[in-house]
Order: C-alpha cells, then structure tokens, then sequence
C-alpha cells in the first residue's frame, strides 16, 4: 500500500454533511410537507429518517439513487477482507462507509452519501489509490461495519463487550484466515491485534488500553497461567473447538514496556502431520529425500530457520519412516503434535528431564528410530552422534541457514568431525515460500523492480494479484522448497577433513546437490510462486558465497540451460569475467548501486566496506576487478593498488571519486590504476569503460 508524501496537508475531520441533494433527489416519492419536515432533521441521514418513519423504502430510494446519479447498488455481503484491513475502523466510521474491494490503484467503498468530497479525498490520500462507490442504505453500512470490525468494537461497546467473547472472536478469526500464530502486542496506542499468515505478520485492528489487561488475563486462565504474576514470561497450552474440530494453541507471555505481549501458536494437527506428497515439494526434492530414508542407521538432519516449516517436514518424515513397523521415540520441546503410534517425551528442565537425560533412557527402551526435537548444546550433540554411530537412525533440527553450515554447526558444538562424518547421512535446508492465489494470479509482463527475468517462455511467470480468496494478499498457503545434502564419499571425506562449509558446499554441487534458488526457481517457473516472494525470502546467488568466505572462484561458468532464471538489467553486458570483482566502499549506497549493475550484467560480485576488509577480500577470492572510492578508510589507495598487482599482474584496479579531482586521478594512474571515474558514475559509461580497459584479457 502506498504511503503518502511527509509533504502532504494533514486531513481535516469531516464538518456536518450538506443532505440539500438527497431532499432535491427524493422530491419524486415524498410530499413537499415531509420534506420540509427533512430540512430540520439534524442528527442522522434524511435517508435512515424517510425509512423509519415508513414514507419510503431502502429499495425505492436506491433505485432512485442510482438512476439519478447512474451509481451501481452495493452488495454488502461481498466485502472483501484484504479491503477491511486496508481501511481503519476509525475512518470506515468517520465517513459511514464499507470497504468492499481493494486492487493496486482503487478502492471500492459503499456509501449512503455519493457527494462526500470530504470522504473521497480523505480516503485517495490514505491509501494512495482512486476511489469507486457504490450505493447502500446507511443503517445496513452500519451494521455491516459493526459485524466486520467486531473485535474493535466489541472491546469498545459494552453491550457487547464481554473479554471472553472478544478472546474468541480473535482466536476464531485466525483460525478462519489460516494464521499460523496470533499476537496481542500493548502499545501506547491501545492493544495491536496482528495475525501471521502464510509466514507475513499484518495488522487487524487496534483495540482500546482499557482491555489490555483483562484480554490478557482471560488468555491466561486458558492457557492455565498465573495471572498475577505479570513480570515473568509464561508458557502454557490451550485447546478450542472451532466448528467441531479441536485446535491446540501453544500460549506465550512476555512483559514489554506497555504490559504484556502474547503470542498464541495455532496448532492445526491437519496442517502439519502430512504426509510428503503434501509438503508442495518438486519430484526432484522428494526423490532425493525419499532416498535418504533408505537408511537404517545414521543421522538426518533438517535445518533452516526459525519458521522455515523444519518441524512439518520431520514430522512427515517420521510418518513415512514409522510405516516400517519400528519402534519410534521423540523427545521434544515442546511437543506439538500428537503421533499416533509414536512415544513422544516432553523435555521439563525443572524435573532434570533434559535432552541429553532424556536421550540416555531412550537409548534402554530399545528404540529404531530417535527423533530429537533440535540439537542445542555440546551433550545433545554427542549422544545423539553416538546413537547414530550404534545403529539408530536419529532425525533431529539445526537452525542454520544452509545445509552445509550444519556440519559447521555440529563442529561448534563440540562433536568430532570424524564421528560427524560418519554418522552424517543428508541434511535437508528448507524455507517456505507463499503459494501464489489460483484464483487471481496473472502473468508477469516486463521486469520487475530487481529485473528477474527467464530466458525461456515468459509467460510461464506469474505474479500476485489478491481477491477475494487469498483475503487480498495474491497468496494463498505455502510450498517447501529444499536443498538436499547426501554424504557421498568426497563430501564424508571433507566433514572428516574438517575443511570449510565453503569446501563441503562445493563437494555436494560436484554431487548433484541443487540450491535453495534453484528449487525456488522451479517453483518461480511453475507458476505456483512469484519473483517477489522468492526476493523475499531467499538472498541472490553470490551473498551466501561471500558469507562462507569462498565462491565458485576461477571456475568457468556453465552455458545457460533453456527456461534458466537469472538476474539481469537492462543494460548492454560486460565483457565475461571467470573470477569475481570486489567492490570496495564505504559506501552501503555505492556498493549496492555497483553491485547491481555488475551481477546484472552477470558478474559475481563481493563487497567491502574498508581497508582491512578489501585486504583480506583480496586474499579470499582473487578478484579480476576491484573497484575501490577514494574515501575507503584505513588504507591509501596507492597501497590497495601495490596489493592487488602484487596478487595478480591481470588484475584490474578502477579508482572512484566523489568529484573531480585533478590531483587524485593523477596520484591514483601513477599507482598503477586502470581508470578514475566520478560518482555517480552512468551506467552506459561505465560499461563501456571496463571494455575498453579489459579487453580480450576479460577471461
């Protein structure tokens, strides 16, 4: 949504309504005495007054509305709930209208007053789109408006203000929107209701301080909390029925400056006790996943994120696993979900029952299979090796970002890299992405903001609409992608080795292993998700090399494969580099403005923000091409220059400057450096000038 300019007016609170066009337009169905009785009516709509005084109906006088004013009649019932959210209660009751749909440039309302300049001009500014209208009776705007914005105000109207109620109506609406978690965040303004769905937090409405406390309090009392104990977090569990199906809710407290926030963890065994042909995953990733079940003994891993569905996928691969007819035993943080089947052992710290106590015992129960809810300390870590190592197949979690950083993990906590390797038998690093809505989804036409394009069939891109359906968001659910690392021989030999994550990363790609961004790309070119939600949750290829300290330096790069996805500008191409450039500014601006302009031209880009970093840069990845501003800090240009020509005699330096500067180019040529150039630098230029400078020399 489009946020106005800091340099607009502030809007002005709407003045009494001028009704004269309403009087002039019912002049065909009223006598001149009731007309003359409407000029003196001051405190309502001339409309609400005709009805309930029985001189016409709600039908006559939208019929004659609309023919007056050719205004389309409004079907109240069809508000969409992506158009509620957008409008705040307070301005839906300030102008006495109903959002009902809402797209990238317009807003659908329905209004009993059509001449309210006051209304639209308040509302285009707001949201920053155009305003369309549709008549409704203004005592059926207010009731709707009543049932839609319910939680506020019930809160606010004691009549029906009842806490229990209002807890119900917010639990029961997440559960209807698919939220995956509900929170109830005090703030100075009054107490934020907001939902996460599909893994997007978004605000539902704020409710008055004054029920802050008591909301709190009756969340409490089902979750089995102490109350009076409000400086304390508290952990607790809940179970409702919503339209006869039973939900279990994991309750979370915390004391923030304004009271006490709360988390409320949706726990839908229907959601997530699936098996894994539900998980959304591509053949590819079950094959690979489904051939690590093959394994009798060993460790799986599953890794990612908090939120990364790491918990879902586990479960699905206990379900399969527990077909076999072996004895499965977990032991969980909390436990979640219910196995049918399955022995599952709570984790209580306050009894002694730790991970690493609990594991001990399960270790004497004869146990096939272990589950471990998450590996997070150095004892967890080694019995759960050393099960591995006797014969268990032992599943467990990690919150790294990669697969391969898990192993780098496992060395942190302590576990010999030998035991590691031979135990380890995969690890799957998963993210979720939002599924885009079938009903509303269209095809992507021309390049988006950071220009993804495919080199294949165009059409096959699609991206987010909203409707009715997906609530407005252009997304509905969400689908796994994975990266699957299976310990071959050169990849045990690398764990056991204790080399790099980076190394390891490479082993598993020699292997067959795909990316994160490869698997999302599938998804992207499938059509079941867009360019912008894989933006948004997964960084562009060359930021997590820069990360594991090594990328794919010096190595040539394949010939693009047909419907390949790749970052592009709309810019002529550089001449091919097979090593990376370093770009090295203080900069944050600079260096994305840089960045983007290089990999779009298909370059693999590092980055440095000072003199010690570009040192050690140079040392990591060899770069072909550093681009270094002169007000880098730490190290004189020249000295920068003397390193990289000391690393290589081909490497090319290209020195920028905040102006023009006749002393600075010249010191920086003398150097040795290839170019000086200005900031800000054109694109066009600048292309050109690494042409001209690198020549055939570019491979």
């Amino acid at each position: 949504m489009r946020q106005p300019s800091s340099a607009a007016p502030a809007l002005a609170t709407p003045g009494p309504r001028d009704y004269a066009w309403f009087r002039d337009a019912l002049a065909p169905v009223v006598s001149q005495v009731q007309l003359a009785e409407l000029k003196s009516v001051k405190d309502e709509h001339p409309w609400t007054t005709v009805v309930n005084r029985g001189w016409t109906t709600d039908d006559a006088v939208l019929k004659l509305l609309s023919a007056k004013f050719r205004m389309r009649i409004a079907d109240l019932s069809r508000a969409e709930p992506g158009a509620v959210r957008a409008v705040r209660e307070s301005l839906a009751r300030r102008y006495r209208i109903l959002p009902l749909a809402i797209t990238d440039t317009t807003i659908e309302i329905a209004t009993s007053h059509p001449h309210d300049l006051d209304c639209e001009r308040g509302l285009a500014f707001t949201l920053g789109r155009a305003v369309r209208t549709a008549l409704a009776p203004p005592h059926e705007i207010a009731a709707r408006t009543d049932e839609l914005y319910a939680p506020a105000t019930a809160a606010g109207n004691r009549a029906d203000g009842s806490i229990i109620r209002l807890v119900d109506r917010i639990i029961a609406k997440g559960i209807e929107l698919r939220a995956s978690d509900v929170h109830l965040e005090p703030e100075e303004r009054g107490m934020v209701v907001r939902f996460r769905v599909d893994g997007v937090i978004t605000q539902d409405s704020v409710l008055p301080r004054a029920v802050s406390a008591p909301l709190v309090a009756r969340v409490k009392i089902m979750a089995r909390l102490d109350i009076a104990d409000r400086l304390r977090p508290q952990d607790g569990r809940a179970r409702v029925a919503i339209g006869g199906v039973r939900v279990d809710l994991r309750v979370s407290t915390l004391p923030v400056a304004h009271g006490e926030k709360v988390v409320i963890r949706v726990l839908d065994a229907r959601d997530t006790v699936r098996g894994m042909e539900a998980l959304g995953l591509d053949d590819d990733a079950v094959a690979h996943i489904e051939a690590l079940l093959e394994a009798r003994e060993g460790m799986i891993i599953v890794t990612g994120p908090t939120g990364s569905g790491k918990t879902t996928t586990l479960y699905s691969i206990v379900r399969r696993v527990h077909q076999r007819g072996v004895n499965v035993v977990t032991v969980e943080d909390p436990v979640e979900y219910r196995l049918n089947g399955v022995v599952q052992v709570q984790v209580n710290e306050k009894t002694g029952l730790t991970f690493p106590a609990a594991l001990r015992s399960i270790l004497r129960q004869d146990p096939d299979v272990i589950l471990v809810g998450e590996i997070r300390d150095r004892e967890t870590a080694q019995i759960a090796v050393q099960a591995a190592l006797t014969g268990h197949l032992v599943l467990s979690t990690l919150h790294t970002i990669d697969a391969a950083s898990a192993v780098a993990r496992l060395t942190d906590l302590g576990v010999d890299a030998s035991k590691t390797a031979t135990a380890l038998k995969g690890i799957v690093a998963q993210r979720l992405l939002r599924r885009l809505c079938r009903e509303c989804r269209a095809v992507a036409v021309g390049a988006a903001h950071a220009a993804l394009r495919m080199t294949g069939d165009p059409a096959r891109v699609f991206h987010a609409v909203g409707c009715a359906a997906c609530s407005g968001t252009g997304y509905r659910g969400r689908i796994a992608i994975t990266e699957v690392l299976i310990v071959g021989a050169e990849v045990e030999r690398r764990i056991a080795s204790n080399e790099s994550a980076a190394r390891i990363l490479l082993a598993a790609r020699d292997g067959g292993m795909r990316s994160l961004w490869e698997a999302a790309v599938r998804q992207v070119q499938s059509g079941n998700t867009s360019a912008d939600e894989l933006l948004r949750v997964l960084e562009r290829p060359g930021i997590a090399e820069l990360r594991h300290g090594t990328a794919r330096v010096a190595r040539t790069p394949r010939p693009p494969r047909a419907n390949a996805f790749e970052l592009v500008d709309a810019r002529p191409a550089v001449v091919s580099l097979r090593a990376p450039v370093l770009v090295a500014d203080a900069s944050p601006e600079s260096r994305t403005s840089a960045r983007a302009l290089l990999e779009g031209a298909g370059v693999t880009v590092f980055e440095a923000a000072s003199a010690s970093e570009t040192l050690d840069m140079l040392d990591r990845v060899a770069p072909k091409l550093v681009v270094v501003d002169t007000a880098l800090p730490g190290l004189d240009n020249a000295a920068i220059i003397r390193r990289v020509r000391s690393h290589a005699t081909r490497a090319f330096v290209i020195v920028v400057g905040e102006r023009a500067d006749d002393d600075q180019e010249a010191a920086a040529i003398e150097s040795g450096a290839s170019d000086f150039i200005v900031k800000p630098f054109r694109p066009r230029a600048f292309i050109a000038r690494l042409h001209a400078i690198i020549g055939d020399h570019g491979n």
